[in-house]
Order: structure tokens, then sequence, then C-alpha cells
């Protein structure tokens, strides 16, 4: 029978390994939005990698269970405002589950007799590890479910510099190697071994500063547009807050025309709204279309109306609608990746056995098709400029938001609704991705809500103009247009493939490993 793995001081007890996971997901928690603390996030997974030492597969699948609800059900506390508590937990368990996951083909993987061996290897399997299974609940079930991926952690950090490089992958496998890293330095410094724990913390430093040396520009490629952008504010939050969507329209309708207190007519090249701006299709309902009009012709630009279409085959499409003055609409986006449970309900007669909250949803939004850009005709440039539109949560998703960039976008509109989400920290946390966006793309970002939060983001995700939650407020800004194809957008998924490729390479040796262990 072969050794099990080598530990350089004894694993943990099992009480210690479960104390650890709930420091663990307590500190991913608080390197989130609304705290941000970003270095808790390599701390987080520290804790995880020293958590995980015992080398018993269904000891941590239940250790990185406990630390993946810790982590996830104050995270994603926003669904329960939005919904109930049932649809919350469930939520927040099945997410966890992906984490036990992890615990128990980490047990298999680190029985790789060359990563058993050596701690620096164990370090970096585990971040390449971690990083596959966090794409892999990104992608399934439903499509999958991005958020809370470690990567969204470190839009004030170097280390979410590496989105220029290789997209979220490559920033979350940045912040899980720097907390093993440390890990590595913690366990061997118990035993005086300096060149391992020296190896650690220098490594874990160069990648930190190395952040600083990704050469991110934001000068304008193309021209420069001056853009506003209303948030129209509703009076109720939280699950009533659509409940008079004549109101919604309005609020927008009136802060178009308080866009005019800073800008003469014609100075602004487009006027964005947010998702559900207009609950109402303005190509059906002439009264909404009227008060869109009227809006468009005062400030003299187009705008991108967020709105609702419905198909007489059934469905709706959720659609981000570019209005021009005295003509209407012109160019459209319907939005491919809908929210499941949220937007549509899959499995409904048997989700409905648990839950009423399905019926909320009585009528599924449809998946559109077609590239994820808006072409607006700039007269003071001679040219259309192609608006690369997001709408709401589909910027958790990597895919999308790449082959928007590819398609030609030269802006990133990130039009979104939070208004169901009440004043938790799901509008932060989403503005947070949009800066990941800005940084991967390479393109300024604006992020409208129609409660908010709303931001005005530099090419180099820096946060140039942000607004309070329910609140009534525009944005105003001349944002450079760019048009270099950064290394993320070129790569697309193949840093996620080369990870997966690793994974599953090490993770099939860890199992033969096993095998021969028990024979």
């Amino acid at each position: 029978m072969e050794p099990g793995p080598r530990p350089d001081i004894a694993p943990p007890s099992r009480a210690l390994s479960i104390y650890l996971a709930v420091a663990g997901g307590a500190a991913l928690f608080l390197a989130f939005p609304d705290a941000g603390i970003w270095p808790l996030a390599p701390v987080g997974t520290t804790l995880a990698f020293l958590a995980l030492r015992r080398d018993h597969a269904g000891w941590n699948a239940l250790t990185g269970l406990v630390l993946g609800l810790t982590f996830l059900l104050p995270h994603l506390w926003w669904s329960y405002e939005a919904t109930t508590v049932l649809p919350w937990i469930a939520l927040s368990a099945l997410q966890a589950a992906f984490f036990a996951l992890f615990g128990a083909t980490w047990t298999w993987t680190r029985r790789t007799p060359l990563v058993q061996r050596h701690l620096l290897l164990q370090a970096l399997a585990f971040s390449v590890l971690w990083v596959a299974v966090e794409q892999f609940r990104s992608s399934w079930p439903f499509g999958g479910f991005a958020w809370a991926r470690l990567g969204f952690s470190q839009a004030q950090s170097p280390l979410g510099h590496y989105a220029w490089l290789g997209s979220i992958p490559a920033v979350s496998l940045a912040v899980t190697l720097t907390g093993t890293l440390l890990a590595v330095t913690l366990i061997t410094a118990r035993r005086t071994h300096r060149t391992p724990a020296l190896a650690g913390a220098g490594t874990a430093v160069v990648l930190v500063l190395g952040g600083l040396l990704v050469p991110l520009s934001t000068d304008a490629q193309s021209g420069t547009l001056a853009v506003g952008a209303v948030q129209g504010n509703v009076a109720e939050p939280g699950l009533g807050s659509f409940a008079n969507r004549g109101e919604v329209l309005q609020n927008h309708v009136d802060g178009t025309f308080d866009l005019l207190d800073d800008v003469e007519p014609g100075e602004l090249d487009i006027v964005l709204w947010p998702e559900n701006g207009s609950d109402l299709d303005p190509q059906t309902t002439p009264d909404v279309a009227a008060d869109i009009d009227e809006a468009a012709q005062a400030v003299d630009a187009p705008i991108l109306v967020g709105a609702q279409e419905f198909p007489d085959t059934g469905g709706r499409y959720n659609v981000a609608l570019l209005w021009e003055p005295g003509v209407g609409v012109t160019d459209r986006y319907a939005k491919q990746r809908p929210a499941p449970f949220g937007e549509y309900i899959p499995m409904r007669g048997f989700v409905g056995l648990f839950t009423d909250q399905v019926d909320r949803v009585t009528n599924d939004m449809i998946a559109g098709d077609g590239p994820a850009v808006v072409d607006l005709d700039v007269p003071d440039l001679g040219r259309t400029v192609p608006l690369a539109t997001i709408i709401c949560f589909e910027v958790a998703y990597d895919d999308t938001v790449q082959q928007s960039i590819r398609d030609g976008g030269e802006l990133l509109v990130v039009p979104t609704n939070n208004a169901s989400f009440g004043f938790t920290a799901e509008s932060t946390q989403q503005l947070a991705m949009s800066q990941l966006r800005a940084i991967e793309t390479g393109r300024s970002t604006v992020q409208i809500s129609t409660v908010g939060v709303s931001g005005v983001i530099a090419a180099d995700g820096t946060m140039l103009e942000q607004t309070d939650l329910f609140t009534a407020d525009q944005m105003i800004a001349d944002l450079p247009l760019r048009t270099t194809i950064t290394p993320a957008v070129f790569l697309g998924a193949w840093p996620e493939l080369i990870i997966w490729g690793v994974a599953l390479i090490l993770l099939g040796t860890g199992v033969v490993a096993s095998r021969r262990r028990r024979a």
C-alpha cells in the first residue's frame, strides 16, 4: 500500500477543520461588497487549504459544504429579499454543494504521488482545482450561476488587473494561489523549513505586486462619446417595486428632462436608461412611445430604453431598444441569458411542489440571439459606434461579455434593475463585476440601474462616478471609445479550458493513486 499524503504538520482535528472552514467562509464573505475587504479573499483560501488537509473525502466534502454555506448564505442574502427564505436557502445550498464537491475531489487530487510529496505543488493543484470547480458551477445546471466567483472580489485589488490577461478565471487563480502559498508559508515555517516558507511568501508577494505591472490603458482610440445616464428610482423598494409601471416610466422620462439642467439639447450622443426603465413595450403602446419620444426630442439624443417585448408566440424578451427622436426603434438587443428561477422557471411543475414563488413568474422569458451590440449613429464622429450591451446578470458570464467586444463593442453598457433586492449588497456586488469587465475588455463601462447603485467606470476599472441606492439621479460623462482587443478577449475560453484540462489530469492521476492504495 502506498502512503497517503505526507503532512508537514499533523492535519487538523475534525473540530478544528470545521472551525477553519467557518472562518474561511466568513473571510470570503467579507472580501466581497459591501464590506469589500479584498485581502480577505486570499486569507479565506488560506484557511480553506488548512481546513481540508485531512485525508478523507467524505469529511472534506462536509468541510467544504460548511465553508460554502458560511460564505454564500450571507453573500446571497439579496435572494431572500427578492423572494422568500426557501429560495434563498435552496440557492445557497445548491451553490455550497459545489464547495463540497471541491472538498472531495481535492482529497483525491492531492493523492497524486508528485503532488503529495511537495507542498508548493499542492498549493498550485489546489488553486487549479478550485477555479475549475468555480467555472463548473458557473456553467451548470441551467446555464450555471456565475455569481460569487473569487475574482469578483478583486475590483479594488492589484490582483484584479489579471482580468486583462485571462478574464475572471485568471483573477480567481491568482487569488487562490496567493492564499495557498500563504498556507504553505505557515505550514513550513512551523517546521523551520525556511526555503519552502520563503518561496511561498515571496511568490505570494510577487503575485500581488505583479498585477500592478499589467499595462492598463484608458486613452481614446476612436473618439469620445458624450453619455447621459438616468437612474429614475422607484417609490417602493423590494417585491412591490414595479407595482406601478407608469410611475417607473415617468421617473425615467423626468430624469431625462433633468439632464437639461447640465447640458444643452444636442450635446449628448446618447442617453442610457436601465433595464425595465419602461416595463411596457413602446413599439406596441402608443402612449409609452409618445412619452419616450418627447424626452428624446427634448435632449435631442437617442435613448437606449430597457423594456419588455411580448411576441405572439408567447413568452417575453428582455430588450434594450435604441430609440431615435422622431423615428422610433432603430436597433435592439434581446437578453441572451435569462436568469433561471428569476426570469423563467425550469421544471415549473416540480419546483411548484416546494414553493409558490414560481407563480410570480407568470410569463417565462425567452433567450434572445444575435450579438450583444447596439449600433449607434453618431453624427459628430461621422460613423456608427457599436455599444456592447450586457443586460443585468449577463455581466457575470465571461463568454457573453467577450463576444460583445469581439463583435465590435467600443463602450460597455450594463443596464440593470436592482429594485427587487432592496437595500442589500446585490447592486454593489454587480458594480464590482462591471469594474472587472472594464479591465478585462479595456472598455469604458457604464452600469445604469433603476434604483442604483449605478456607476461610470474607466477602462482600467477606476470608478469615475457612482450613485446611491434608491435615489433619483443622473450621470454625465465624456467617455473614450476603444477598439484594442485585450489578451483576455483574444483568448476567450482558453484560460478556462486549460484550467479544466489540468484539473482533470490531476484528479485522474489522484483517483488512480487512490485505487492503488486500496489494492
